[in-house]
């Protein structure tokens, strides 16, 4: 017996040896949405207690870190519609030379800006596509939603994206 049909089972060590085994995928998954550390340690333990709180209506045949995920991706979409839009971009490296830091500073903000202005559902799928380079596949699991419709959205978000760069003078 494998430690997520324990765990449904009702066996709390197994509870405890699956949180050890997924926790830092599962912190990784959510970094790569929210990108904001502290966010992502909550989101982690809200995850794993929701796969708790649910044990008994858990399939023991179940994947479990398909599970976590998808729950780990619905808690991190729900944190970015509430949360506010991002000021900037993290820097580079300071041991990297920059030939003209306001021309970057100023792209930086446009891209952010435009990040911004797409829906959750569209930015978690840019993010994980485009910024995480994840295939269309995981994100479609992750999310709920087909592969086809991750394409869409993927189009959907690119265009709003470009528009909204052109707008600001960025030639995308």
């Amino acid at each position: 017996m494998d430690l997520f049909q324990r765990f449904a089972a009702g066996d709390m060590d197994a509870f405890e040896s699956l949180f050890r085994q997924y926790q830092r995928e599962v912190y990784g998954w959510i970094m790569r949405i929210v990108r904001e550390p502290a966010v992502a340690e909550e989101l982690t333990v809200e995850a794993y207690w929701r796969l708790y709180k649910a044990r008994a209506r858990l399939a023991p045949s179940g994947n479990c870190i398909g599970w976590l995920r998808r729950v780990a991706t619905n808690l991190a979409i729900d944190h970015l519609r509430r949360a506010r839009p991002a000021e900037s971009l993290a820097g580079d490296p300071p041991d990297r030379p920059q030939p003209n830091r306001l021309e970057q500073q100023e792209l930086r903000e446009a891209i952010c800006a435009a990040l911004n202005s797409l829906s959750p559902a569209l930015r978690v799928v840019v993010q994980l596509g485009l910024i995480e380079d994840q295939p269309y596949r995981t994100i479609a699991e992750s999310i709920g939603i087909s592969e086809s419709a991750v394409k869409l959205r993927m189009f959907r978000a690119t265009r709003i994206l470009r528009k909204h760069l052109k707008q600001r003078g960025v030639l995308p």
